[in-house]
């Protein structure tokens, strides 16, 4: 098990980040430390509110504290000073790095915790695979997502959506076009540790053997890296978007939104934002495979700090279950693009004709099929962020030998952090 203090050592690398003075918090009231801004920012603090409005006796206090690399910076100077809040939400490959580090409440002995009818590919069961023992109920899934590709309708000018690699490939040449000085892309995406877990997965790999070892998907994560390459440097038809993390993210979304790019992978998050501000029919539809389909699920879980007060824990638990009652978890969904996490809520979707007439959701929501669950590894937050993630870039946009990049990846993931 990682102790507590590696924990608490480790986490600084993720950037300097000093935590908010925590507020003097009154008998009911638990804080919520969240991520993000933009419209899905507005939409979980109008939840908060109304959650506060509907009863008297607890009160959530909600903070920004950046993206989600930040506030997990941020968490750590909180924990280590005695002070974090009670409620945070943390992204998947994470996850069980603070639970092994003893950080997070176990919340099994909570008031229904186990009859909550979560979507199983996106609930902390069906996201991670089987250990040999079973483990505590660690995260409520919150802003649950994957990796999707979204079309611009009025390029296609009745061409397939792209089904494979190669399809999506002969497509991105076609739709690639140059007039003066004006250039569009037929293909834009992230180089980002989340495509190309899905291109691994697409391609027949995995990035943790099952039995602990960081194979970043031996020749799967090889093919995964030359498929980008091709794209970029022999067919000069997809664009590696500039800037890091969810800076590259944004840049991919404006391209695809202003015609400099014909199509894109980024988040089913994004979904809602794009249909409401493109000017011409967004299609979604699911990643192309390769070997077969595969994609990662992203986004977050909530989860209760185990040194939290008790009656903060108590606030906090009676918030996590009221955001998972299918009228919230249908909301959320419906008003973002992120996928409706319990069942329930699914059920509403379907019958009330929300699909029907949103077919792109449909899209995002049946992909799941197709969801590869991440190992119980708590070294993947390191070998992401710390091992892989830097070399991406680099490998793509200077057309390195892939299997020197990732030879060099795996002896660095097999070393002590």
């Amino acid at each position: 098990m990682i102790r507590r203090r590696a924990l608490l050592a480790a986490l600084p690398a993720l950037g300097g980040a000093t935590a908010c003075a925590p507020r003097r918090l009154a008998p009911g009231e638990v804080a919520l430390w969240f991520s993000y801004g933009g419209k899905n920012r507005e939409v979980l603090l109008d939840l908060v509110r109304r959650f506060n409005a509907s009863q008297r006796r607890y009160r959530v206090i909600p903070t920004y504290q950046g993206d989600y690399f930040e506030a997990l910076a941020k968490v750590r100077t909180a924990l280590a000073a005695g002070l974090a809040p009670g409620l945070t939400h943390v992204v998947g490959e994470v996850l069980p790095y603070l639970a092994e580090a003893g950080v997070l409440e176990p919340l099994d002995a909570y008031e229904g915790a186990r009859e909550l009818g979560f979507v199983r590919a996106i609930a902390q069961e069906g996201s991670y695979q089987p250990g040999a023992a079973p483990r505590p109920l660690w995260g409520i899934p919150f802003n649950r997502s994957t990796p999707i590709l979204y079309l611009n309708g009025a390029l296609l000018g009745g061409r397939p959506v792209p089904a494979t690699w190669e399809e999506q490939r002969e497509l991105a040449r076609a739709l690639t076009s140059k007039s003066g000085t004006s250039l569009r892309w037929g293909y834009e995406v992230p180089i980002s540790w989340w495509f190309w877990v899905a291109l691994v997965g697409q391609a027949g790999g995995e990035v943790v053997a099952g039995s602990g070892e960081a194979t970043l998907g031996g020749e799967a994560g090889e093919k995964a890296l030359r498929y980008w390459q091709r794209l970029v440097h022999e067919d000069r038809s997809m664009r590696p978007p500039p800037g890091r993390d969810y800076n590259a993210w944004q840049v991919t979304n404006q391209d695809f939104l202003a015609g400099r790019a014909a199509f894109i992978w980024t988040s089913t998050a994004f979904l809602r934002y794009l249909e409401e501000n493109a000017k011409f029919p967004v299609i979604a539809a699911p990643l192309p495979q390769e070997a077969r389909a595969a994609v990662p699920t992203g986004g977050t879980l909530f989860v209760m700090m185990r040194q939290a007060p008790a009656a903060e824990k108590e606030a906090g638990w009676a918030f996590l279950r009221w955001m998972s009652e299918p009228e919230q978890a249908m909301e959320w969904a419906t008003r973002t693009g992120y996928l409706p996490v319990t069942e329930g809520a699914v059920a509403r979707l379907e019958t009330s004709g929300f699909y029907r007439d949103h077919p792109n959701d449909r899209v995002a929501y049946e992909q799941l099929r197709a969801a590869q669950p991440w190992p119980w590894a708590p070294t993947l937050f390191r070998v992401q962020r710390q091992v892989v993630e830097p070399r991406l870039e680099a490998a793509v946009l200077r057309n390195e030998d892939a299997g020197r990049v990732l030879a060099q990846a795996r002896i660095e993931a097999r070393s002590e952090p």
